[in-house]
C-alpha cells in the first residue's frame, strides 16, 4: 500500500526508528487496514465513529490490554498524523482519542546471582562465546537498547576512560560508561574471538557466524539460547537486561537524573519507573536500620 509504504519509508530514514520499533509500527497498522477492509471503509475516510468501532473490537473480541491498546492507537495517531502533514488528508481522526490507561508493572529484572549463571554459561573457548560473553557484559554494564548494542562501531570505544559512543533514539549520541568485567570480556572477543569472525573486514564491534554485522533478533536468539543453558525460570531479552542496569544502579543509590541520561531517556518521567525497589532490599534496610529488628541476646 502507497501510503504504509511511504510511512515506514519515513520512521526509517528520517526519523531513525529502529527496525525492531518500524516492525511494531507496521504490524499495527497493517492489522488497522485489515479492520478497514473487513468494514469496508477506505484508510482516508476514517472517523471517531469508526475508531470508536475498532476500539470495542480490541478490547472485547481481541482481548487485547489497555497496554497493547495504548500502543495501537499511539502508532495509528502518528500514522495520521503524518497523512494530515502531507495534506492527504484534512484532519487526523485519532488526534482527540484518548489512550487507555496503562496497567502499572513493575519492571521485570534479573538478580545478581542469575546474572553470574547467565555469564557463567558461555563458552568462552570459542569465538561465539567470547561474543556471547561480551553481549551480555555490555547489555548489563551499560543499559543500551538492543538496537544501539548492534550499531556500536569499533571506533565508537574509547578504552582509555573506559566509554562508548551511543547513537540512539531521534539520531541523538550520548555516552556510556562501561566496568572492568566487561573491559575483560571486551579485550578477550577483540583480541581473539572477533579476528576469526571478521571475515568482511567489518566496522562494527559484534559480529554473527559469517563476519556480517549482527542484527536485534541475532542477539535475542542469542539471548534464548543462553537462559536455556541455565537454571533460570524466567524469559529473557535485551530490555530485561536494561531493567536489571537501572534497578540496581537505583537500589545502590545512584541518582534518578542519572540514570536518565544513562539510558538516554528524553524525560526523567521515563526512568520512574524505576523507582521501586525489590522486596530483598527493603528487608536490608529494615533490619539494619530498625532498632528493634534484633533482639539484644544479652537481655534473654
Amino acid at each position: 500500500m502507497k501510503y504504509l509504504e511511504e510511512y515506514i519509508r519515513y520512521l526509517t530514514f528520517e526519523k531513525h526508528y529502529s527496525d525492531y520499533t518500524t516492525l511494531n509500527y507496521e504490524n499495527d497498522l497493517l492489522e488497522f487496514i485489515e479492520y478497514l477492509k473487513k468494514e469496508n471503509i477506505d484508510l482516508l475516510e476514517v472517523d471517531y465513529s469508526l475508531i470508536r468501532g475498532y476500539l470495542n473490537y480490541l478490547f472485547n473480541e481481541k482481548k487485547d490490554t489497555n497496554t497493547t491498546v495504548s500502543r495501537k492507537i499511539s502508532s495509528l495517531r502518528g500514522f495520521y498524523k503524518y497523512l494530515s502533514n502531507n495534506n492527504y488528508i484534512l484532519n487526523n481522526p485519532f488526534r482527540l482519542v484518548s489512550l487507555p490507561k496503562k496497567s502499572k508493572h513493575l519492571p521485570k529484572y534479573f538478580y545478581s546471582n542469575e546474572l553470574e549463571e547467565l555469564f557463567n554459561s558461555c563458552d568462552i573457548k570459542t569465538p561465539l562465546g567470547q561474543r556471547d560473553e561480551l553481549i551480555l557484559e555490555m547489555l548489563y554494564a551499560t543499559g543500551v537498547r538492543v538496537s544501539e548494542l548492534v550499531n556500536i562501531k569499533l571506533t565508537d570505544i574509547q578504552m582509555h576512560d573506559l566509554s562508548i559512543k551511543i547513537l540512539g533514539k531521534g539520531n541523538k549520541e550520548r555516552i556510556v560508561s562501561f566496568g572492568e568485567y566487561a573491559k575483560d570480556a571486551l579485550d578477550l572477543y577483540l583480541s581473539n574471538g572477533r579476528k576469526k569472525l571478521n571475515c568482511k573486514n567489518s566496522e562494527y564491534l559484534f559480529l554473527n557466524h559469517i563476519g556480517g554485522r549482527l542484527t536485534t533478533r541475532g542477539v535475542r536468539d542469542i539471548l534464548d539460547r543462553m537462559i536455556k543453558k541455565t537454571t533460570i525460570d524466567k524469559n529473557i531479552s535485551p530490555h530485561m537486561l536494561r531493567h536489571t542496569f537501572a534497578t540496581h544502579l537505583i537500589n545502590e543509590g545512584c541518582d534518578l537524573l542519572a540514570v536518565s541520561e544513562l539510558l538516554g531517556h528524553e524525560s526523567i518521567s521515563a526512568t520512574q519507573i524505576y523507582t521501586h525497589v525489590t522486596t530483598d532490599h527493603l528487608k536490608e534496610v529494615y533490619f539494619h536500620a530498625h532498632p528493634r529488628a534484633y533482639m539484644d541476646k544479652k537481655k534473654k
